[in-house]
């Protein structure tokens, strides 16, 4: 190159070299210009990108449950009839839902005719008594003339017999006016315990038929959980644990484990736990006969770390939270979660010396800087 200058004409090769060092500048003063603006972009790009407070995982006593599914139903369903056949109903008092106290009258037949028997039955009762007493005056005097001879054999041994006989029609007498009686009460349909009203297919105006329902009463308005566990998990159920379920309303109930089924299902091998629901008073408003349920029976206890639950981010499907790391940066970590209560969510894939990020997760990605303005 530079014999080449060296050939050119004196001003041709001054304006060239001129021309050469200008050319050399400029890529100088771009490359200055590129590396200010990487090295802005640098001090931009580690600006906090977020103010967050920090908090450490804490160990907890959690409870240690087990989970089950399974259907609320009616501790006891008492089925009410009637005992009488060919009576009309003539009064019906009791609607489903109703609660109803023991001995409560729920409907009333037609006891027209049964009356009319307490009256024949009475009336025998009356006859019958005189007869005896008639009966009884005679053999009294046999009795007082005794072997006097005034009177046979045959004579004193038919006056006893007629006193015995007259004796023995006043016990039936009396057996059928209890009868009827007994028939009259079955007029009145009754309930048989407190309780809440299930079913009812009562009607008026109805004639009855032996054995026929009436109504369904749920005992006390008592309902029990029939829980399903597997065979392994029945050995760590024992009755008075404490159980909470979640009706599909939403609703949360309390109970109390009552007993554990002596057997398993041949089909399914699950043992059936009954647990006995804390209702409302109000009878059957929240749980109700035949909702399926979840729940979970708490059978101990056991530590685990656990953060607030404004700490965990759901993303793509998983659960994440971010860990401080040296400078200020985040990194996102996936974790498990487990149990939650009070705010609080188990969580495994951490160390309980880790930092976290306690709120606003969802504004942060894996790599950012930010500000701590407050640990706990």
């Amino acid at each position: 190159m530079n014999q080449f200058l060296d050939k050119l004409p004196f001003h041709r090769n001054t304006i060239f070299k001129a021309l050469l060092v200008a050319f050399v500048a400029s890529i100088a003063v771009s490359t200055m210009v590129v590396q200010a603006d990487s090295k802005e972009k640098k001090t931009e790009a580690a600006k906090p990108v977020l103010s967050v407070s920090l908090v450490k995982p804490k160990t907890i006593e959690w409870a240690q449950t087990v989970a089950a599914n399974g259907n609320v139903v009616a501790w006891q369903e008492s089925l009410i009839g009637i005992e009488l056949g060919g009576v009309r109903l003539v009064e019906l008092n009791a609607q489903v839902g109703d609660a109803v106290k023991k001995g409560q009258l729920l409907a009333r037949f037609n006891d027209e005719t049964v009356q009319a028997e307490v009256a024949q039955a009475k009336a025998t009762l009356a006859e019958t008594e005189a007869a005896l007493a008639e009966a009884k005056q005679n053999a009294d005097r046999v009795r007082q003339l005794g072997n006097t001879g005034a009177m046979s054999e045959q004579q004193m041994t038919e006056a006893y017999t007629k006193e015995l006989t007259a004796k023995a029609r006043v016990q039936s007498a009396k057996a059928q006016l209890s009868s009827a009686q007994v028939r009259l009460g079955q007029t009145r349909i009754v309930a048989p315990d407190d309780g809440i009203i299930s079913a009812r297919s009562a009607s008026l105006g109805a004639v009855s038929q032996p054995g026929q329902e009436l109504f369904r009463l749920v005992r006390q308005g008592r309902l029990e959980w029939q829980a399903e566990v597997t065979a392994a998990e029945s050995a760590r159920i024992k009755a008075g644990q404490a159980v909470t379920l979640t009706l599909p309303t939403g609703k949360v109930l309390q109970g109390t484990v009552r007993k554990i089924a002596p057997t398993a299902d041949m089909k399914t091998r699950n043992v059936l736990v009954y647990v006995d629901l804390k209702n409302s008073d109000t009878g059957l408003s929240e749980a109700k006969p035949g909702m399926f349920a979840k729940g979970s029976i708490a059978v101990g206890k056991g530590k685990a770390l656990a953060v607030p639950g404004s700490a965990v981010l759901l993303r793509d499907g998983f659960a994440n939270v971010f860990v401080l790391q040296p400078g200020n940066k985040v990194k996102q970590v996936r974790v498990k979660l487990g149990r939650q209560a009070d705010g609080m969510m188990e969580v495994e894939g951490i160390t309980a010396e880790q930092q976290i990020v306690a709120s606003g997760a969802g504004f942060l990605a894996d790599g950012d800087v930010v500000r701590v303005v407050d640990k706990k």
